[in-house]
């Protein structure tokens, strides 16, 4: 059960990233904001990759 909500909390990060890249590039001026929001995004798509790759490789645990 765990993985399954480490995978769903991946795949939310990896929606909010989007929605946050898509703001910090097309939606706001300011370049600290701009600034602010991409390091949000984009280290929350790292979390999620690696969290990704960490349920991909360790794989089924076999449990009843």
């Amino acid at each position: 059960m765990d993985k399954m909500w480490l995978s769903f909390y991946a795949m939310g990060f990896m929606v909010i990233s989007m929605g946050l890249i898509y703001v910090s590039r097309h939606k706001l001026q300011n370049k600290v904001l701009k600034f602010a929001f991409a390091i949000i995004a984009y280290s929350l798509l790292i979390f999620s990759f690696f969290a990704m790759i960490y349920l991909v490789f360790n794989g089924p645990t076999g449990g009843a």
